[in-house]
């Protein structure tokens, strides 16, 4: 006859509460495994490695590992691996580069963290920018140009757009006419009379006769297309009359609605290598017009 366990004549420790006694049976024995086998693993993990905190520092271990010194180790070795390409990089013009496929591939990657160290938080990680504060780079629209030495130029130097404010200049009457010209431009729906006013009150010499603007260069002319539908501080009729009442990069203390519109230089602060590669990236935005 098979042996009846008898749990209630069990030893215990003499201690019960609400009827449940405390019996005095081993744990079960991967118990005792699993906890002999930590703090075997916890003395060997302090010995080894960087462990208990002091004053200034903590305990350096026998391995004398730390994950600044992997870092370190890993920032070293990929340095090494990208040292060759970015040798071609420096030696290429921007038609060879972006005519080679590998190599625009390897611009592209590698400015993939540099757009979004420097550029992404002014305009967005796929260059979208930000209506009414920094521009869409991919949009096609480009008011400094969008070949590939002038987007180097462009970040290398930075850029500063500038218009006056019209505020006091022209009749309050008339910059009210010259925001629904600007706006019917927008939506191909431009009267001969608002043109004649456009052209009268002087807005022409920037934006052109067709008020399609054109690119800005050396000598200072160029404005940006009002014909086109794409707004650089925004296409309401308000946004259009804050824009010719206040100006753009006016003095804020003179004028404190102008538009704020400029783009710091990274000449300084990027090698001439990682311009490059951010060039290509950004041409690719943009489609490169």
């Amino acid at each position: 006859m098979a042996k009846q366990n008898k749990p209630q004549q069990a030893p215990n420790t003499g201690h019960e509460w609400d009827g449940i006694r405390e019996l005095t049976n081993p744990p079960p024995r991967w118990w005792m495994i699993s906890l002999h086998a930590s703090w075997i693993f916890c003395v060997g993990y302090i010995i080894l490695y960087p462990s208990i905190p002091l004053l200034h520092e903590s305990t350096k271990g026998l391995l004398g590992w730390t994950q600044i010194k992997e870092f370190k180790e890993a920032v070293v070795e990929n340095n090494a691996i990208k040292a060759p390409y970015l040798k071609k990089v420096a030696a290429m013009d921007g038609q060879a580069l972006l005519a080679d496929a590998g190599m625009r591939n390897f611009a592209e990657s590698s400015a993939k963290a540099i757009f979004g160290d420097n550029c992404a938080g002014c305009h967005g990680a796929g260059g979208e920018g930000s209506p009414g504060l920094f521009p869409n780079l991919a949009d096609d629209d480009w008011l400094y140009g969008g070949d590939f030495d002038t987007i180097v130029e462009s970040i290398a130097d930075g850029r500063e757009g500038s218009m006056p404010a019209h505020k006091g200049m022209i009749d309050d009457a008339d910059i009210e006419q010259l925001a629904d010209f600007v706006l019917a431009s927008s939506q191909g729906k431009a009267t001969p009379k608002g043109l004649a006013l456009f052209n009268k009150s002087g807005c022409a010499d920037c934006h052109g006769e067709d008020a399609k603007g054109g690119v800005f260069n050396d000598l200072g002319t160029g404005a940006a297309d009002l014909t086109d539908g794409i707004w650089r501080f925004g296409g309401s009729r308000e946004d259009i009359l804050r824009t010719i009442n206040s100006g753009v990069n006016e003095d804020p203390e003179d004028i404190p609605n102008t538009r704020s519109a400029i783009m710091p230089a990274f000449g300084e602060k990027l090698s001439p290598e990682a311009i490059k590669m951010l060039a290509v990236k950004v041409y690719g935005f943009g489609g490169g017009k």
